[in-house]
């Protein structure tokens, strides 16, 4: 992983349209969105720069930010809809019919409970409209990696797809992540695939469930925080951070922005 300060990073940086970036642990630090970070993506957005939030955070608070914040869209849940404003008016784009199957998501809550003691239901579940989310640290105290991973493996043992964030391990039964997610939503509002459009798009982001859009977008930024869980990471971004979460997120974006000027 490359510096933000090196020279590739300013040449591919001007040519930047579009930052797509995750929401905890990127754009937020300590569960806190930052002043840093929220000037940073109205700065971008004020330079003509729009922000594409990819989160696996619930419809629920996708419908707030994207209603509240300077972004052009909100890709939730990992990658099941987007939500953005047209015309003054929220616009929801879900990509299937939720059919989250209750007997499926008992079972892994009761194996959770059973196999990984201090993991939890996330807080947020009652806002969720595809998939189920286990806490391992954000309103729980942290737990050791061996139970992350368990908490994966009784996923994918009921047929379900986990991916961990930095705070949960979510698990769903559709086929999709967040980088089909970014595909649809590029091609829906855009009228042009992804990858003609990598030239012009940056990722920013944090964990193994950003992992796909490291891979994908050739100019994909971590913040320093990665390291937590790098060593699970088959790709990883190309540049990184000197500073973790918000001020990771800030950085980049001033990076970014220096380099169009």
């Amino acid at each position: 992983m490359l510096p933000l300060s090196s020279p590739s990073f300013a040449e591919s940086a001007r040519l930047l349209r579009f930052v797509f970036t995750d929401l905890d642990d990127t754009l937020t630090t300590g569960g806190k969105l930052r002043p840093e970070s929220f000037d940073a993506m109205w700065n971008l957005h004020d330079a003509g720069v729009g922000v594409v939030v990819v989160t696996g955070r619930p419809a629920g608070w996708c419908d707030h930010l994207a209603r509240m914040w300077p972004v052009e869209a909100v890709v939730g849940e990992n990658g099941a809809f987007y939500f953005h404003m047209q015309d003054g008016k929220l616009r929801k784009r879900r990509f299937y019919e939720p059919k989250r199957s209750a007997e499926v998501f008992a079972r892994v809550i009761v194996d959770v409970a059973k196999e990984v003691p201090g993991a939890a239901v996330s807080a947020d579940q009652q806002y969720r409209e595809f998939d189920l989310a286990i806490d391992f640290r954000e309103d729980v105290p942290p737990l050791p990696r061996e139970d992350i991973l368990r908490i994966v493996e009784i996923f994918e043992r009921h047929g379900a797809h986990a991916k961990i964030s930095s705070i949960h391990v979510n698990g769903w039964l559709e086929d999709f992540n967040k980088l089909t997610g970014c595909r649809r939503y590029v091609e829906e509002r855009f009228g042009r695939a992804l990858d003609s459009m990598l030239a012009e798009v940056a990722f920013v982001g944090d964990s193994p469930n950003d992992e796909d859009l490291f891979a994908a977008f050739p100019v994909s930024i971590a913040v320093a925080n990665l390291a937590n869980f790098a060593d699970l990471l088959k790709h990883r971004p190309a540049y990184v951070a000197t500073q973790r979460g918000a001020a990771g997120f800030a950085e980049a974006a001033e990076a970014i922005l220096v380099a169009r000027q």
